[in-house]
């Protein structure tokens, strides 16, 4: 199991617009707060966000060596569908569907470059969450 995950970006400001609303919409919580960082909790595992002062670049690519996307459980397909249209209006763009084995899956990219690759869970009863 992860413990965490921290990215490092060039805007934690952006940062909090994309990812808080996302992870808020997954049922992610907000878990530390600090003025370079913030990092949100489920479970066990939490996702960090930080302006470090001792980044040595201003942007990210996901096509070069390091992070290419973090990869979330999205809740049900009509979950799925519904983050991906309200997206936009919170800092992500869509780039293109996958067909994941037996569902589709989406990929957004924030414009800061990360992207995110959102599962729907089609083997969990999600009538009790988002």
């Amino acid at each position: 199991m992860i413990h965490h995950v921290e990215l490092w970006v060039p805007s934690l400001a952006e940062a909090n617009r994309s990812w808080g609303w996302l992870l808020g919409q997954l049922g992610y919580e907000l878990f530390q707060d600090w003025p370079a960082g913030r990092s949100w909790k489920f479970g066990d595992t939490y996702i960090v966000f930080e302006q470090s002062p001792a980044l040595t670049g201003t942007t990210h690519d996901r096509t070069t060596p390091g992070l290419n996307h973090l990869a979330l459980h999205a809740g049900s397909p009509e979950s799925l569908d519904r983050l991906v249209e309200a997206a936009p209006g919170h800092g992500w763009r869509k780039l293109f569907d996958y067909p994941y084995p037996g569902n589709g899956a989406a990929y957004l990219v924030d414009t800061q470059g990360y992207e995110v690759e959102l599962v729907p869970s089609v083997d969990r009863d999600w009538s009790s969450t988002a």
